[in-house]
């Protein structure tokens, strides 16, 4: 919960609307109730109660919507082994940021795919 706080407060510093969500269900949820193209990435935190966020991940990438492909979702987890980059890979995700949250992670894979 602290690290979604400081994230939150660091992107809202530099322009950014957020949406908060306390678990994968709701992530999805999120994700769902909004218009197509609504948001430009979805950091999405693996260890979430309800639903985590590997299967957050596949379940918007298995909606039909044309951004369900599309948009950006950065894993964010204290996992940083060889094998968990590769378990968010499966899960769809475009990236594996790992905690205590660099902010320069961040914005490197934002810029990323911002440029792409």
């Amino acid at each position: 919960e602290i690290n979604a706080m400081i994230t939150v407060e660091v992107l809202q510093e530099m322009g950014a609307a957020i949406d908060v969500a306390k678990n994968g269900q709701a992530a999805v949820d999120l994700f769902t109730a909004h218009a197509e193209g609504y948001y430009d990435f979805i950091l999405m935190d693996v260890q979430m109660p309800h639903m985590d966020g590997y299967e957050a991940t596949r379940c918007i990438r298995a909606l039909g919507r044309s951004d369900a492909q599309k948009v950006p979702i950065f894993a964010m987890t204290a996992n940083a082994f060889a094998e968990d980059v590769q378990k968010s890979r499966e899960a769809g995700m475009n990236a594996h940021i790992s905690k205590p949250l660099n902010i320069r992670a961040v914005y490197k894979q934002m810029n990323r795919y911002l440029q792409g």
